[in-house]
């Protein structure tokens, strides 16, 4: 049996992983069938699930790809930064309509949440972090724990991946941002 290169593997988890996240954004995640996986990857059920033991999985590797793109530009500009790029680039984070989705199996499946928690701890672990640095340097506003300003950051976060999942205008959002922003920084 021929050796297949580990570029070549890369490469075929890279294809499955975009034709899944289109899948995902079009169809949400029940929609997105194996039939429909097949034909935004172009390839068989077989190659997909080759590189990922279901559905399930393959949709928690977008949320851990995803994650870490965000927690790496969390941790080195803020999480305003990421909310930023979800802005001017919402065709990365297209496939994210699927929230609603995920909320409710949240609620309702303590095995996917696990899994989920595991792959998203990532950017709330970078955010975190990030917050922790910024308040130690006295950028930060000392009248509410660093806990409180993470919540609070996520919390818009979620609001904000909600309006653009519902094709609101993004119009006012980048000065709602700045908003944001004025507001978690200390007051001179």
């Amino acid at each position: 049996m021929p050796r297949v290169s580990e570029d070549h593997r890369a490469a075929r988890r890279s294809q499955i992983l975009d034709g899944a996240r289109r899948c995902f954004a079009e169809y949400g995640y029940e929609g997105a069938t194996v039939r429909r996986l097949e034909e935004a990857t172009g390839l068989s059920r077989g190659a997909i699930f080759h590189h990922f033991r279901d559905k399930e999985a393959l949709f928690l590797a977008l949320a851990e790809d995803d994650a870490q793109r965000m927690a790496d530009t969390a941790a080195e500009q803020g999480l305003v930064q990421v909310m930023r790029d979800v802005l001017t680039h919402p065709e990365r984070f297209d496939w994210l309509a699927t929230r609603l989705e995920i909320t409710r199996r949240l609620r309702t499946d303590a095995d996917f949440r696990r899994r989920w928690a595991e792959r998203s701890g990532e950017l709330s672990a970078a955010t975190g972090e990030r917050l922790r640095r910024q308040k130690a340097a006295g950028r930060l506003r000392d009248d509410v724990t660093g806990d409180v300003l993470q919540d609070y950051l996520e919390l818009v976060l979620d609001g904000l991946i909600t309006r653009v999942a519902g094709g609101h205008d993004a119009g006012n959002l980048a000065e709602v941002l700045d908003l944001v922003e004025e507001s978690v920084r200390k007051r001179d």
